[in-house]
């Protein structure tokens, strides 16, 4: 990494937990120029570290592996080390099922912490390649609607829509043509629906409308980025940097990038995760890690990872508005037929669960793309899950299923063991 790109990325991060008032300092709040001094050399150390333990488990990784030693260059010096992995062995075994029992023709699911950025599972399948590379890892998937996360906080938090706010526009629901887009006229055909609506079923002139009507592609522009689109994502494991563009000017190829209705715009599993892990985490955003401790010979840790955030990307009110738009999507919209047994299911009546769904037909790997991001929480615990699937003919799993299965296999032990604590205390 370069001198440069280290600076850069030193002003936008700060290690959560490392210390309260090194928070703080990032904040605006007063501290001793020691104190700042302190905390950013923190962020340098973490930030040089995870760049060196992704070049040693680079290799492997690719290849769905979780090596036992590794050669890592730490302190000015190279050393075989013993990575402990914050992956959790159940949800891992429940998301390589999933996978190897649906069989798409490529597949994968990344989950993570919302509020550390741990790394609970990432599992990656294709079907004509038992030992192919991990599709978590590639960027090269449209981002299809998932996009639209992005264009709601903009115009949530950006232009202070409200998710009741109406957007009437002409055309199909799921079509984007240049004249019902760039028309403004209400007639007898014309449609009305809220902004809730239209994320929850995923309409892509209502979006196209609400961009044009309410922001600039500059604001487009700063989302994505807040987003981590357009940069690299310094975790310790590599990972392809996501690609958002944004035409000048108001027009037709703003609404299409706003409606997520193009193949420039593309992510990995990755930031998919992280996008609804922001959402799920008051807008908050941490980058995934997926090493918890390099140990010696002798038990020894030397590294100890940490949370690594880039700061709140959009307000606490504005990331509980665009909650209620992805809770709409399971309750009543494009997921709400995968997350009908869960949203039924009184065992989970207290757990929040939002998500988004996205389809586009991708060229690398060529065939139909369907995406679910989103995350599940309770007072105490928040996760987020990126899960793709890309089939050539034939569905044989909505990334939806893959979501809420996840869901179900992370809370399933906790609700259950709080219903047994009700049980007894009676």
């Amino acid at each position: 990494m370069s001198i440069q790109k280290k600076s850069k990325l030193l002003k936008l991060f700060v290690i959560s937990g490392a210390c309260v008032f090194g928070l703080y300092s990032i904040m605006g709040f007063n501290t001793s120029d020691s104190q700042q001094a302190e905390v950013r050399k923190k962020v340098q150390n973490q930030l040089e570290e995870r760049t060196e333990i992704a070049k040693a488990l680079g290799s492997q990784i690719r290849l769905n592996q979780l090596p036992e030693k590794v050669s890592v260059h730490l302190d000015g010096e190279d050393k075989t080390l013993s990575p402990k992995y914050t992956i959790d062995s159940n949800l891992q075994a429940e998301a390589d099922k999933l996978l190897k029992s649906y069989k798409p023709d490529y597949g994968a699911i990344f989950m993570i912490d919302a509020m550390t950025g741990e790394v609970l599972a990432m599992s990656s399948f294709q079907r004509d390649d038992p030992s192919g590379a991990n599709l978590n890892l590639q960027a090269t998937f449209p981002a299809a609607s998932i996009f639209k996360v992005v264009t709601a906080t903009a115009a949530v938090d950006k232009a202070g829509i409200m998710p009741e706010h109406k957007i009437h526009y002409n055309g199909g629901a799921y079509t984007l043509y240049r004249k019902n887009v760039l028309s403004d006229k209400v007639t007898r055909w014309t449609n009305v629906i809220s902004l809730k609506d239209a994320f929850a079923r995923s309409i892509n002139t209502a979006f196209g409308r609400l961009s044009i009507e309410n922001l600039h592609p500059e604001d487009l522009n700063d989302y994505a980025n807040r987003f981590m689109f357009n940069q690299e994502i310094p975790t310790d494991f590599p990972v392809e940097m996501g690609v958002a563009y944004i035409p000048p000017g108001k027009g037709f190829e703003m609404a299409e990038a706003a409606s997520g209705y193009n193949k420039t715009n593309r992510m990995s599993p990755v930031q998919g995760a992280m996008i609804a892990a922001s959402v799920a985490n008051d807008g908050k955003v941490v980058v995934p890690y997926v090493v918890r401790s390099l140990e010696n010979d002798k038990g020894e840790a030397v590294y100890q990872g940490a949370s690594l955030s880039n700061g709140t990307i959009m307000t606490k009110e504005s990331a509980g508005k665009v909650r209620e738009l992805m809770e709409q999507t399971v309750l009543a919209g494009t997921s709400r037929r995968s997350f009908r047994p869960i949203v039924k299911d009184r065992k989970f009546r207290e757990i929040e669960m939002g998500g988004k769904t996205g389809h586009l037909t991708g060229d690398n790997p060529r065939g139909r793309v369907d995406w679910f991001v989103g995350y599940a929480l309770d007072e105490d615990r928040r996760i987020a899950v990126a899960a793709i699937t890309v089939n050539k003919k034939f569905w044989t799993v909505k990334s939806a299923h893959l979501g809420q299965s996840m869901f179900r296999k992370y809370f399933g032990p906790l609700v259950s063991t709080q219903k047994n604590r009700v049980v007894t205390s009676n």
